[in-house]
């Protein structure tokens, strides 16, 4: 019989291992100082590109008055318990019933928690006679929660209608047997590639196939559509999306999350959904502060225009100078390059410490080996000068990565420290 922490001290996982050598400074890291497009980095003024309040509300005058307000009227108590026991006022109802009127839905229900909401979502809405269907590259959440899932489920090819259509087949087949139903996953916005989901293609195989289609907006929500109500918004389908949710933790630059859909589901899933059941309520504070929140981005229009106007400068920007972006049609903002994770972190370290620039990194086993994935996210915070200190560091560090000079200082900090 094995200690069960000897796996832990044998192997410390694909990121893990990297922890000496990347810990605070790579992962972990301290920004410091009010969230905006200028924060600290190891005491030095940095270009933030890794914080993703797309609005600018985090300290917008506004918002920061009603934050305090509100914390001064209720303190990080009110309200107590559960909401079906102690923990339902008013105020909860008054944003369920604003957010479903924003996205088009007939009701919604609050969620403590985006991670721990999506989650518990797909949980409540499956039975062991149900089948799964979701992308391959669905965000860590929703597959936490397909791991929840006792019966059948099946991954399709990232955005591939084709690959989705082969598994709607598979999922009809099993579901026929075991007369349960299938519910189908995707993103509004995949948060690292900056896609949207295909949602208009598939809604459109409902004419084909029994399914219902849940969404995750928590990038779309705010920053796509006319209105911002998302990325169902944007493609003409808001209407056909089953279960849509989104996240406070973007756009509203706050906690929380929410699911709206046809009352009829609402009502199921506040009586279903154990992680909302048995949890504390969302706190007055944040309630309160959302709603403010949710009135600034029906009624500030500007916010989101901002948001674009640098979006398109910085993505346009990097284009022109022959990046590679890859296919986003987001506010999410990829940068692909070539190279080994001792290079990226040489990479990254030059990025800051001598241009100023922070965004984050992503490596292997996330995106392939021998890719680096720069990723940032623009924010209406951010100024045209932030995009050209940008544009002019990265092109720095691509001469410098593709003529070695990486490689020679990720071989001496290898050396330094064996």
């Amino acid at each position: 019989m094995n200690d069960i922490f000897d796996k832990i001290y044998k192997d410390k996982g694909p990121l893990g291992k990297w922890a000496d050598q990347a810990e605070g400074y790579f992962v972990f890291p301290k920004l410091e100082g009010e969230i905006g497009n200028r924060m600290k980095f190891k005491g030095k003024e940095v270009v933030t590109w890794s914080v993703n309040d797309y609005l600018g509300l985090a300290n917008h005058p506004e918002v920061r008055k009603i934050d305090s307000e509100a914390a001064k009227k209720w303190g990080s108590a009110y309200p107590m318990g559960a909401r079906m026991m102690s923990g339902h006022t008013q105020l909860h109802e008054q944003l369920q019933n604003e957010l479903a009127s924003f996205v088009h839905k007939e009701a919604a229900y609050l969620l403590n928690f985006g991670y721990q909401g999506i989650l518990s979502t797909i949980d409540a809405l499956v039975g062991k006679n149900d089948v799964i269907v979701y992308d391959v590259d669905a965000h860590a959440c929703i597959i936490d929660g397909v791991r929840l899932h006792l019966g059948k489920r099946f991954t399709y090819k990232h955005n591939d209608i084709e690959s989705i259509e082969l598994n709607l087949e598979r999922a009809t087949k099993i579901a026929e047997q075991t007369g349960g139903g299938i519910l189908l996953i995707s993103e509004g916005v995949f948060g690292m590639r900056g896609e949207q989901g295909k949602l208009k293609e598939i809604v459109a195989l409902k004419e084909k196939y029994n399914f219902r289609f849940l969404v995750d907006d928590a990038h779309g929500f705010g920053t796509l559509g006319k209105t911002g109500a998302g990325a169902g918004e944007e493609q003409g389908i808001q209407d056909e999306i089953d279960v849509y949710f989104a996240t406070f933790a973007k756009s509203m630059a706050s906690t929380g999350a929410f699911i709206a859909a046809d009352k009829e589901i609402i009502d199921y899933m506040k009586y279903n959904m154990r992680s909302q059941m048995f949890a504390k309520s969302l706190q007055m504070t944040l309630v309160e502060g959302a709603l403010k929140r949710l009135d600034m981005i029906r009624n500030q229009p500007e916010l989101k225009a901002k948001l674009w106007e640098n979006v398109n400068a910085l993505q346009n920007g990097l284009r022109k100078n022959g990046f590679d972006l890859g296919s986003t049609s987001s506010c999410v903002t990829p940068v692909y390059l070539h190279g080994s994770i001792p290079e990226a972190m040489a990479l990254v370290k030059d990025l800051r410490e001598n241009f100023g620039v922070f965004c984050s990194i992503v490596v292997y086993p996330v995106i392939p080996k021998g890719l680096i994935l720069l990723r940032l996210i623009p924010t209406a915070s951010h100024t045209l000068e932030d995009v050209e200190i940008t544009l002019n560091a990265f092109s720095s560090i691509r001469e410098k990565l593709e003529n070695g000079t990486y490689k020679k200082l990720a071989k001496l900090a290898m050396q330094a420290a064996s």
